[in-house]
């Protein structure tokens, strides 16, 4: 075991510790006071200079090497999702929400790694950037960080993120996964609302049948991808509500619907958009109807720096074995704000599959039984400290 990963699994309880403590009080969004003060209490106990951002929900940490030099970033994000835990943790949250995607493992191996390196300050030129962000899973907080100069003053020139669970099924625990390219896709939201005329059920043709005009636009909006799209251009077009109606024998004025759109590509991403309004235009005026249509461009597509990611595989493997690095040939669908800080800068975002069993099961992300394996969370911490200090010491 190197000299990084010793002294990591000397505070591995520390970074376990701190994830069971943010565990137990998850929040949503761009609203984590209580996030917030558990994070800047251990940055102050460090010693470690930090400002907050986005009204004090984001918290940007910096340490200050042995002399002048480049600076690298390290992101973590720190919210939950409004899902009511059913792990049976006795550190399970209590307060309806949970961190049901990682996010409490993610800000513990970041704390780790600030206490780690504000240690080894004397080991490396340059700076770290500790990029402590909220509202991954909505509205989205890297954008308004990085509006608000989280990337500047010392301007960031490489950046490094890590997401923990299983998001790659096939990967056995333990391991990481990396990409070279483009990793997730981007996500956008569409809303619709469809507007006709109601009437009795029994008299339709005194109506102009919202539901049956929504049917024709959900099955049309479909051969967007299975028609227009190249098959070999990942795309994905879900419409996952439909809300209408309130009684067996009425045609209701009006439907709502809502959805995501997944691309890789920007110009199939704009396309498809582009298109949507034209099948829900002519679809509607076909049947006498009017729409509403909002397309929500969300977070773009997550692509790693190929050359650095090259630099981050080297590093890594001085913590774990080459054996337990695997390089991820085909981007998931999944998306991630971490998109736009490798947008500002070249870096990496890479997986660890550190997923945990609730009575004998696997659950996914998002699901009231999820857990994260504690014993892995010291391999976030490490490969984050080596592949900071090796790019800083080379660049």
């Amino acid at each position: 075991m190197n000299s990084i990963a010793e002294q990591v699994k000397k505070i591995e309880q520390d970074i376990i510790n701190w994830r069971r403590r943010l565990h137990q009080v998850p929040e949503l969004g761009i609203n984590l006071p209580q996030t917030v003060k558990l994070i800047t209490e251990e940055l102050d106990k460090m010693g470690i200079e930090y400002h907050t951002l986005v009204n004090g929900n984001a918290v940007v940490g910096l340490i200050k090497g042995r002399e002048e030099g480049k600076t690298i970033a390290l992101r973590a994000d720190m919210d939950a999702l409004p899902i009511k835990e059913e792990t049976g943790l006795e550190f399970q949250s209590v307060n309806g929400c949970m961190h049901a995607c990682g996010h409490d493992g993610h800000a513990a191996a970041l704390l780790g790694a600030a206490k780690i390196l504000n240690e080894n300050r004397d080991k490396f030129k340059g700076n770290v950037k500790l990029l402590f962000q909220p509202g991954e899973e909505y509205p989205g907080g890297a954008k308004p960080m990085i509006e608000e100069g989280a990337m500047d003053n010392p301007k960031v020139e490489a950046i490094i993120g890590a997401h923990m669970g299983n998001l790659v099924k096939d990967v056995p625990a333990g391991k990481i996964s990396v990409c070279y390219g483009t990793m997730m896709a981007a996500v956008d939201r569409i809303s619709i609302k469809i507007i006709g005329k109601g009437a009795h059920g029994a008299y339709p043709h005194q109506s102009i049948d919202p539901i049956v005009t929504t049917s024709e636009i959900v099955l049309a909006l479909q051969t967007i991808v299975s028609r227009e799209i190249m098959p070999v251009e990942p795309a994905v077009v879900s419409i996952t509500r439909i809300e209408g109606g309130f009684n067996q024998n009425i045609i209701p004025d009006s439907v709502e619907l809502e959805g995501t759109v997944r691309t890789l590509n920007e110009d199939t991403r704009r396309r498809i958009a582009r298109r949507m309004e034209e099948i829900i235009k002519g679809i509607t005026m076909a049947h006498g109807a009017t729409y509403e249509f909002d397309y929500e461009y969300c977070y773009p597509a997550v692509v790693n720096s190929e050359k650095f990611t090259e630099c981050f595989v080297e590093s890594a493997k001085k913590i774990v074995g080459g054996e337990d690095i695997i390089e991820m040939k085909i981007p998931t669908m999944g998306a991630e704000d971490m998109s736009y800080f490798l947008q500002k800068a070249p870096g990496t975002f890479f997986y660890l599959n550190n997923p945990k069993e609730i009575e004998g099961q696997l659950y996914p992300h998002h699901n009231p039984k999820f857990d994260i394996d504690e014993n892995q969370l010291w391999k976030g911490a490490a490969l984050m400290i080596q592949a900071a200090i090796d790019w800083l010491e080379k660049n």
